[in-house]
């Protein structure tokens, strides 16, 4: 089981709003900031966190031009909902915070038969999911 995750973004306080908007719906808040950046919780710890700083391309010694977008094949990050209305609610927000649309809520049955999730690409271009696992409708 994974402990927590962090992500660099480009621009901290972008970010942190886009963030405390997202996961809201999903039941997350802000939790804490330090010199780690912001860590947002939905249980007892934080169990993601955002840092300001440039992400860097797998192998590269410092940032690239291009590595600005490095969401793609380079993070991906998915949160669990309770239910499908709250993944509604978290690709709703999302958009309306400045995200982009990289699915929109629906049933993804080539994952498996109660899989509804929605997909956005945040301010960095990292791809976030909420995704509900039950068959709720």
């Amino acid at each position: 089981m994974i402990d927590h995750i962090s992500l660099r973004v480009t621009d901290y306080d972008r970010s942190k709003a886009f963030y405390q908007a997202v996961l809201a719906p999903l039941g997350y808040t802000l939790m804490m900031e330090s010199e780690s950046g912001a860590g947002f919780r939905k249980g007892f710890i934080p169990s993601f966190w955002i840092k300001q700083g440039l992400p860097l391309p797998v192998g590269a010694a410092t940032p690239s031009p291009d590595s600005r977008g490095c969401g793609g094949p380079f993070a991906h990050v998915a949160f669990a909902s309770d239910d499908r209305r709250r993944v509604d609610a978290f690709h709703a927000a999302a958009l309306a915070a400045g995200g982009r649309d990289n699915g929109a809520p629906a049933l993804r049955p080539e994952y498996h038969s109660n899989y509804y999730g929605a997909f956005v690409l945040d301010p960095d271009g990292y791809n976030i999911e909420a995704v509900c696992h039950g068959a709720d409708g």
